[in-house]
């Protein structure tokens, strides 16, 4: 979607935000709400580095994302929120952002997906009808559990963010509900070029009960149907078990998953592939362990697909499985954490194989260390190495720096 439509949305849901409260004259329960209103100004810098075995020079990226936003107060339940973003590039621009937003002139750099410009991150009226409930219209986050499936992809420059109607309660005794119907994927790309927009006739439907002890049960149906990328268009059902117990200083965390997924609307294959994930982990003050498995499964030729998710977080963040492999995928993990001296550092091994068949694809080590400076800034050093085993793969380094500011 074009910026000028954007804004033109933007203005008319803003102004019938103005129109909801017939009696603020009255009561001056509009002003109010102004004078309740919030601003928020974010600076997030990146520098990313990519080594890629296939490409004759290496990547270097650098830059900058301004993000304002402005929620409202509520009137007579009404509120509103408004988010722009604007990505610079900073002196360093040897990257390519992908999908044709940088041009030919930089395909001889790996990708970098941050592409820079103006994003009209987020637009949306809400109507609570208690602190349980509510309902939003507009371009929204939609995060479900932990983004395996449905996320916002927020490590990237410019976040994923859904055109939507959609409905939250947590007010069913130990029950959630969570269901949105969703017209359009602004992703990562920008509204500049085609692969920035996925125009959808799509369904979420997320149901979360609690199970006592710290443990809860979620049940869920993601119907994709993708206009714009019909391979996209997926019925995933899953079931997930998740919760900790205390375990001597710290805390054991459980989680088990699985899924089943098809083809729907206008895909162009038919397959039936399942979704599988075991992981345990124990946390205390300063170490936490852990270790776990997962497997998208194969069928026809077609992997397991995620297109919604948050997929930095899973599977290695060098990213070399954005998308499943024909064969599947079986991910063996181990993760580290050590909290030291205000530093909090995390260390994970990955081991990749093919879900159908013997085939190793590669293993991955990914270092990271954070540490926040204050209550408004912060400073993360990264690093990935993916070593192939496989000829349908490459070796692959990457370094990432990135400081953040939120006032």
């Amino acid at each position: 979607m074009k910026l000028y439509s954007q804004c033109r949305i933007a203005m008319t849901l803003w102004g019938l935000l103005a129109l909801v409260g017939p009696y603020a004259a009255a009561d001056d329960g509009l002003a109010d709400a102004i004078k309740a209103g919030k601003t928020g100004i974010a600076l997030r810098y990146r520098y990313e580095y990519v080594d890629q075995e296939s490409f004759g020079k290496d990547a270097s990226a650098s830059t900058l994302r301004l993000r304002l936003n402005h929620e409202t107060g509520s009137l007579h339940g009404w509120s509103g929120l408004v988010e722009f973003d604007y990505v610079s590039e900073v002196l360093l621009k040897d990257f390519n952002s992908g999908s044709g937003t940088s041009g030919p002139n930089r395909s001889q750099y790996p990708v970098v997906a941050d592409p820079s410009g103006p994003d009209l991150n987020q637009l949306y009226a809400q109507y609570s009808w208690s602190e349980k409930g509510h309902a939003r219209i507009g371009r929204q986050r939609i995060l479900l559990d932990d983004q395996r499936f449905v996320g916002g992809v927020g490590w990237r420059q410019n976040e994923q963010t859904y055109d939507a109607v959609s409905f939250q309660h947590n007010g069913w005794r130990n029950a959630s509900i969570f269901y949105g119907y969703v017209t359009n994927v602004a992703r990562i790309f920008g509204s500049s070029v085609p692969a920035g927009g996925h125009e959808q006739d799509t369904h979420l439907l997320n149901v979360r009960i609690g199970l006592g002890e710290g443990f809860a049960l979620t049940g869920y149906a993601y119907l994709i149907d993708n206009d714009d990328a019909p391979a996209f268009s997926t019925n995933t059902y899953g079931i997930r078990v998740a919760g900790g117990i205390e375990v001597g200083d710290g805390k054991l965390d459980i989680l088990a998953e699985a899924a089943t997924q098809s083809d729907a609307a206008n895909a162009p294959a038919s397959f039936d592939a399942d979704y599988l994930r075991l992981q345990a982990g124990w946390a205390g003050d300063v170490l936490s362990v852990g270790l776990g498995f997962e497997s998208l499964g194969s069928d026809n030729g077609q992997g397991f697909r995620t297109p919604l998710a948050t997929l930095h977080a899973f599977n290695g963040w060098a990213d070399q499985f954005l998308a499943t492999p024909a064969t599947g995928l079986d991910d063996r993990y181990l993760r580290l954490g050590l909290t030291m001296n205000k530093w909090s550092f995390a260390a994970r091994y990955h081991d990749f194989e093919a879900e159908l068949g013997s085939e190793s694809y590669g293993s991955e080590i990914d270092v990271s260390a954070k540490r926040s400076l204050g209550a408004r800034y912060s400073v993360l050093l990264k690093f990935a190495q993916f070593d192939a085993d496989s000829a349908n793969f490459e070796d692959v380094s990457k370094a990432w720096v990135m400081l953040s500011a939120n006032f």
